[in-house]
C-alpha cells in the first residue's frame, strides 16, 4: 500500500493541469477533483498507518484459534499458504496499473490523456482510501494463520490480521475496470469491447485467486475487494460524464462509526 500511495503522490504531480477538455466525454474541474483525490491520499495515508499500529495476536491466542471458529462460508481457506502463490500474484496485481497506459495507444482517448490521468489518480485513490480505512479499523485475521506451516513468528505480526478486505483484489480490479471503463466511453460500440471488458475482469478474479492460495484472504475478502474495487473503476468515471448533467462528486469519509464514501448529487 505505501507504494501505491506513493504512485498516486508521483501522478497527482504530473496531472495538475489536466482537469477540462471540452472535446471529452467528461468532465472535470480543479474545485471538486483536487479536493477528492487530496482527501483520498489523506485518508490512505491516515489508514495505513492504523494497519501498521493493529496489535498482534499473543502465542495465547494463536494457540487457541481453531478451524472451526472460521464461518462455514470461508472455512474450507483456513490454513492455506503458498509462498509461491503470492509471489505470483505481483505480476497480474502489479501489471494491472499499467492497463490504463495501454489506452494511449486508442487515438480518442490519447488526446486527452491528461484529463484521463485525473481520472485515473482520483478513481486510485479513493479505492486507496476505502480499503485502507477499512482494513484499519477491522482487525481480521488472515487464512495463514491457521496454518501449521507458517512460523509463530510470522503469526504475531500486525499483518497477519490485515485480511479484511483484499487490497491487492481491490487495486487490480479499479485500476482494470476504470481502463475499460475509459475505453467504453471513448469508443462507443467498438467490437473490442467483449475482449476489454473480459481482460478487465480476469485480471483482478487471478489475483484474487492467487492471494487466495497464498492464504492472504478468505473468498469473501477478495469478492468484496473485487465489488469495491470494479465499483470505483466504473463509478467514478461514470460520475464524471457530461451526459449526468448534473453536480456529482465522491468524497471517501470515515467517523468511529463507519467507513465509506459520500456521494453528492446536486439538481
Amino acid at each position: 500500500m505505501k507504494r501505491i500511495l506513493t504512485l498516486l503522490i508521483i501522478l497527482t504531480l504530473f496531472s495538475g493541469q489536466a482537469f477540462c477538455q471540452d472535446d471529452s466525454p467528461y468532465k472535470t474541474s480543479l474545485k471538486v477533483d483536487a479536493p477528492v483525490i487530496v482527501a483520498g491520499m489523506g485518508l490512505s495515508y491516515y489508514g495505513l498507518t492504523l494497519m501498521m499500529d493493529k496489535e498482534g495476536l499473543s502465542e495465547a491466542q494463536i494457540m487457541n484459534l481453531r478451524k472451526s471458529d472460521v464461518n462455514g462460508f470461508d472455512r474450507f481457506s483456513a490454513g492455506w499458504h503458498s509462498d509461491q502463490a503470492k509471489k505470483t500474484s505481483d505480476i497480474p496485481f502489479y501489471s494491472s496499473f499499467a492497463a490504463p497506459a495501454l489506452l494511449l495507444l486508442n487515438d480518442n482517448v490519447r488526446s486527452k490523456a491528461g484529463q484521463v490521468l485525473v481520472l485515473y489518480v482520483e478513481t486510485m485513490a479513493v479505492t486507496g482510501a476505502i480499503f485502507t480505512m477499512t482494513n484499519g479499523n477491522v482487525p481480521r485475521i488472515r487464512p495463514l494463520v491457521y496454518s501449521n506451516e507458517v512460523a509463530l513468528s510470522d503469526k504475531k505480526k500486525a499483518n497477519a490480521r490485515n485480511a479484511f478486505f483484499a487490497g491487492h483484489t481491490a487495486a487490480a480490479a479499479s485500476a482494470s475496470f476504470f481502463a475499460a471503463k475509459i475505453f467504453h466511453d471513448f469508443n462507443v460500440s467498438s467490437s473490442a469491447e467483449p475482449y476489454v471488458w473480459a481482460a478487465a475482469a480476469a485480471v483482478p478474479a487471478t489475483v484474487g485467486y492467487l492471494r487466495l492460495k497464498a492464504g492472504k484472504h478468505f473468498l469473501s475478502d477478495n469478492l468484496i475487494g473485487y465489488a469495491v474495487g470494479a465499483a470505483s473503476g466504473i463509478l467514478v468515471p461514470q460520475l464524471h460524464k457530461k451526459a449526468n448533467k448534473r453536480d456529482i462528486s465522491l468524497i471517501p469519509v470515515s467517523s468511529p462509526e463507519y467507513n465509506g464514501a459520500v456521494l453528492t448529487y446536486t439538481f
